[in-house]
C-alpha cells in the first residue's frame, strides 16, 4: 500500500517537480500496475491540445508553433491544404479572364498613348526647326532635315557655318527636351507597374479573399491562426507570379528538379494530433534516445545537398505525452547519450526545445531550423531499480528537485489467507487473459508454495509477476503434453523441475566432482578441525548450493588468526569481518585473565574463486574450537549461519538452497539417517524445502537442526557437552586447558629469551 499511495499522490500532484520514480525489482509488475492506475485516471481528464508548426514568413528559419484544441489541428491542416489547391486553380484562371485582360489592356493603351504623344510633341518641335527625330535600335537621335527628309552628310557639309551652328543649337535644345520626356516616360512606366500590381492584387483578393475571410471567421477565436492567415495572404499577393507562371517563378535549379513550385510554406505540419484520444495521453517510450524523446528536424538530400523545412520537424515522446503522462525505463534512459540531460532541461524549463545535437556540439555545419519551443505540461514517470534511484539522488543535484515522489514497490507480501486468495485470483486472471487451461486447487496451491519459495520465507509471497506468469504458462504446456484439460499439481511440479533442469548443468558438474572424489567432501566419519560449510552460487536467475570443506589449524602464537582466503585476496570484506568476529569471541571467552597465545589459520579447501559473506562463520568457529580441543567433528553434518561476538547464531540467506545442496550429495551417496544440516533458529520461518527433503526429514533419514548459539552447534557436531571452562570433561574446559598450555609455553619462551639476552649483556660487560 505504501507504493500505491505514493503512486496515487505522484500521479495526482500537478505542481512542478512532482514527477514520479517507481522502483523495485525487474519483473515485479511495476509497469503494469502504474498503467492500471493511469488508465483509471486519464479517462476523466481533459483532452490535451493539438500542436502545429507553420512557416514563419518573416524569419523562415524559426517556424512558429500554434496551439489548438484537441482535434482542430487536423482540421486546420486540411483547411490549409485545401486553400493551396484552390489558390493554384483560381489565381491562374482569374488572370486569364476577360475582365482582367480588358483592364490590363486599358492601362497599356493609356500608357502607350501618353508615351506616343510625348515623343510626337518632341518630333513636331524638331520638324519646325529643320531637325528630324529618329528612333534607332539603341534609342532616339536627332538629324538635320530638309523637306522632311534627313540630309546626307555631303549636303550637311555644304551648309553655311551659321546654319550648321544654328542646327547644333537646336539639336542641343531638343536633346534636353527629349531627356525630360524620357525621364517622364520612366515615371509613367513605374506608375503603370504600380497600377498593374494593384490590379493584380485586386484580382487575387477577388479570387481568394473570400477563402481567407472564411478561414479567419472559422478560427476567429485563435489569434495565432488569424495572424498566420494574414501573413499567408500577404505572401500570396507577393508571390503572384509563382501561381500565374509556375516555371517562371522558380529558380533554375528548382525548375530542373520539380515540375511545379513548392507551396509547402502554406501548409501545416500537424506535430501532435489528438483526433482519436479521449482523456490524457499515456505514452511509453521503449527506446528513449535524445531525438525520440525531444523530437528532431530531418533533412532530405537534393542534388547532393541536405535541405530541410518546417514540415520535416518530427515530434518526440514529450510532445506526444504533453498534457498527460510519459513512462520511461530509467536504465534505458540513462544509457542513451544526452537523453537524461535533455529530459532534465525540458522539465526544468517547462518547454520542449527541438535542437540538433550536431549543431549544439558543433559537430556539423548543416544549416538547420530553430523551431519555436512548445510549453511542456507532462508528468514523467521513471521505472527502475533501487540502485539507480539512490545513485541519482546521491550524485545528481537536480534529480531531487525534478523527481520529488518515490514509489517503492515491495518484493514480497505477507502470506495470509486473504493474500493467498488474491494470488489465486491473479492466477485465474493470467489463465483467462492468455487463454490457458484452468488450474485445479492443487495446481494453484503449488504455484503459491513456489512463490513463497522464491521469497525464501514461509510467511511471505514473492511479488515477481514475470516468474509467476512463466510458471503458469509452462504448467499449461506440460498439461497439454499429457492431453489434460485441467492443469494439475503434477504439471506445476514438472514445470518447476524443467526450469531447474534447463539451468543446472554447472550444478551437476559440481556435484559430480564431489561424488567422484575430485572435491574432497566427507559425509560420514569424524575429523578434528574440519567441518562442512555450505556455499551458494548464483548463475543468472538460478542458484544452487554445495558443501565446502573448511579446515582450521592451531598452534602457539601471539593471538593472530590468519584468514588464508583474505591473505591471498580471495576473501571479500564481509567474510573478513566474520573471521575478525571469531577472534573477538575467542579473546572474550578464553583470554579474560591471560594473553591469547594462539596462532591459527582458516581456509576453504579446494576453492579457487572469491569467497564472500559471513554465513560460514559458525562453521569456521566450530572448526577452530575442534582443533583447539582436539575434539573430532561429525562429517555427516553441515553447518551454516553467522555468529556474533557473544556466540549467538544469526540468520543467513538462501537457507533452502543450502539444505537441498547438501541433501543432494548425501542422497546420492546414500542416506544413513546420520546426515543433516545445522541452521540458525531464526531461519526456521524461511524453510520452504523440496518435497523429497521434507519426506526424508519426516522419515528420520535426514535431519535439520535449528541452533541459537555456537555452543548448541558444537554439542551436535562433537557429541561433547560444551559446559564452561571450569567444568570437568566439557569441550570448553579442553579449549581452556589448551590455551593455558599455549600461554605457559609462550611465557616459558619469553623467559628464556630474556635470560639469553641477560647472558649476552653480561658477556659484553666482561
Amino acid at each position: 500500500m505504501r507504493a500505491i499511495d505514493a503512486a496515487h499522490f505522484g500521479i495526482g500532484m500537478r505542481h512542478a517537480g512532482y514527477n514520479l520514480y517507481v522502483m523495485g525489482h525487474t519483473g515485479s509488475g511495476k509497469h503494469t500496475l502504474i498503467r492500471q492506475l493511469l488508465d483509471q485516471r486519464v479517462g476523466a481528464e481533459a483532452n490535451p491540445a493539438d500542436w502545429c508548426y507553420v512557416h514563419n514568413f518573416s524569419q523562415p528559419h524559426k517556424p512558429r508553433a500554434i496551439q489548438l484544441p484537441g482535434g482542430m489541428g487536423s482540421r486546420f491542416h486540411a483547411d490549409m491544404q485545401q486553400l493551396v489547391a484552390e489558390l493554384q486553380a483560381t489565381i491562374p484562371a482569374v488572370f486569364e479572364g476577360e475582365e482582367y485582360r480588358r483592364r490590363l489592356s486599358q492601362i497599356d493603351e493609356e500608357y502607350n498613348e501618353r508615351q506616343t504623344q510625348a515623343f510626337g510633341a518632341v518630333g513636331d518641335e524638331a520638324n519646325q526647326h529643320g531637325v528630324a527625330l529618329l528612333r534607332t535600335p539603341s534609342g532616339f537621335s536627332f538629324a538635320p532635315a530638309k523637306d522632311d527628309e534627313v540630309m546626307s552628310p555631303d549636303d550637311y557639309d555644304k551648309l553655311p557655318d551659321e546654319e550648321k551652328k544654328r542646327i547644333e543649337q537646336e539639336v542641343s535644345s531638343l536633346q534636353e527636351q527629349l531627356e525630360k520626356v524620357i525621364h517622364q516616360v520612366h515615371q509613367w512606366r513605374r506608375e503603370r507597374l504600380d497600377r498593374v500590381r494593384k490590379l493584380n492584387e485586386e484580382a487575387v483578393l477577388f479570387a481568394v479573399g473570400h477563402l481567407m475571410d472564411s478561414l479567419r471567421s472559422d478560427y476567429a477565436d485563435y489569434p495565432a491562426v488569424c495572424s498566420y492567415l494574414n501573413e499567408a495572404q500577404q505572401n500570396v499577393i507577393e508571390s503572384i507570379d509563382e501561381f500565374r507562371h509556375p516555371k517562371q517563378g522558380m529558380s533554375a535549379l528548382a525548375a530542373i528538379t520539380s515540375e511545379m513550385p513548392d507551396f509547402s510554406r502554406f501548409r501545416v505540419n500537424l506535430l501532435v494530433g489528438r483526433d482519436s484520444i479521449e482523456g490524457a495521453p499515456v505514452v511509453y517510450e521503449e527506446h528513449p534516445t535524445y531525438q525520440n524523446l525531444i523530437g528532431r528536424v530531418e533533412h532530405i538530400s537534393q542534388l547532393g545537398a541536405l535541405v530541410t523545412n518546417f514540415l520535416l520537424i518530427k515530434p518526440g515522446a514529450l510532445h506526444m505525452a504533453n498534457g498527460g503522462y510519459l513512462l520511461l525505463d530509467a536504465l534505458k534512459l540513462l544509457t542513451q547519450p544526452f537523453s537524461w540531460e535533455g529530459l532534465k532541461r525540458a522539465l526544468s524549463t517547462h518547454e520542449i526545445r527541438i535542437e540538433s545535437l550536431g549543431q549544439m556540439y558543433s559537430l556539423v555545419s548543416t544549416v538547420s531550423l530553430e523551431p519555436e519551443p512548445i510549453p511542456l505540461d507532462a508528468k514523467v514517470i521513471l521505472i527502475g531499480n533501487r540502485m539507480l534511484y539512490y545513485l541519482l539522488a546521491q550524485y545528481d543535484p537536480e534529480f531531487g528537485e525534478l523527481f520529488k515522489v518515490a514509489a517503492d514497490f515491495e518484493d514480497e507480501v505477507e502470506r495470509s489467507a486473504d493474500n493467498d486468495l488474491l494470488y489465486a485470483r491473479m492466477i485465474g486472471t493470467l489463465v483467462r487473459r492468455e487463454k490457458l487451461r484452468p488450474f485445479d486447487r492443487g495446481a494453484v496451491a503449488r504455484v503459491i508454495e513456489h512463490s513463497a519459495r522464491r521469497a525464501e520465507d514461509a510467511e511471505r509471497l514473492s511479488t515477481h509477476i514475470v516468474s509467476l506468469a512463466d510458471l503458469v504458462r509452462e504448467a499449461d504446456y506440460w498439461a497439454a503434453q499429457d492431453q489434460r484439460e485441467v492443469v494439475a499439481r503434477a504439471d506445476v511440479e514438472r514445470a518447476i523441475a524443467a526450469q531447474i533442469k534447463r539451468s543446472d548443468r554447472l550444478r551437476d558438474r559440481s556435484h559430480e566432482a564431489i561424488l567422484r572424489g575430485i572435491l574432497h567432501i566427507d559425509t560420514e566419519g569424524e575429523a578434528v578441525g574440519q567441518v562442512n560449510g555450505l556455499s551458494v552460487f548464483q548463475l543468472g536467475d538460478f542458484s544452487f548450493a554445495q558443501p565446502s570443506r573448511i579446515t582450521a589449524n592451531t598452534r602457539l602464537g601471539d593471538g593472530e588468526l590468519v584468514d588464508i582466503q583474505r591473505e591471498v585476496k580471495l576473501g571479500g570484506s564481509i567474510h573478513s569481518k566474520g573471521v575478525l568476529i571469531l577472534s573477538s569471541f575467542l579473546a572474550s571467552r578464553y583470554a579474560a585473565k591471560q594473553p591469547l597465545s594462539l596462532g591459527a589459520s582458516l581456509v576453504f579447501e579446494q576453492t579457487y574463486g572469491q569467497v564472500e559473506g559471513d554465513s560460514a562463520s559458525v562453521a569456521e568457529l566450530c572448526a577452530l574450537l575442534s582443533s583447539l580441543a582436539n575434539a573430532p567433528i561429525r562429517q555427516s553434518l553441515a553447518v551454516t549461519g553467522s555468529v556474533d561476538q557473544f556466540g549467538r547464531v544469526q540468520a543467513i540467506g538462501a537457507v533452502n538452497d543450502k539444505i537441498e545442496g547438501y541433501f543432494d550429495i548425501c542422497s546420492q551417496r546414500g542416506l544413513s539417517g546420520q546426515q543433516g544440516v545445522l541452521i540458525p533458529a531464526s531461519n526456521v520461518m524461511h524453510l520452504m524445502l523440496r518435497q523429497d527433503v521434507v519426506d526424508a526429514a519426516a522419515a528420520g533419514r535426514f535431519h535439520i537442526y535449528a541452533v541459537e548459539t555456537v555452543d548448541q552447534a558444537l554439542e551436535l557436531l562433537t557429541g561433547l557437552p560444551v559446559g564452561t571452562p571450569d567444568e570437568a570433561g566439557s569441550l570448553n574446559q579442553r579449549v581452556a586447558q589448551r590455551l593455558k598450555q599455549l600461554a605457559e609455553l609462550r611465557r616459558k619462551f619469553a623467559g628464556k629469551d630474556k635470560s639469553d639476552s641477560g647472558d649476552s649483556h653480561a658477556n659484553s660487560d666482561e
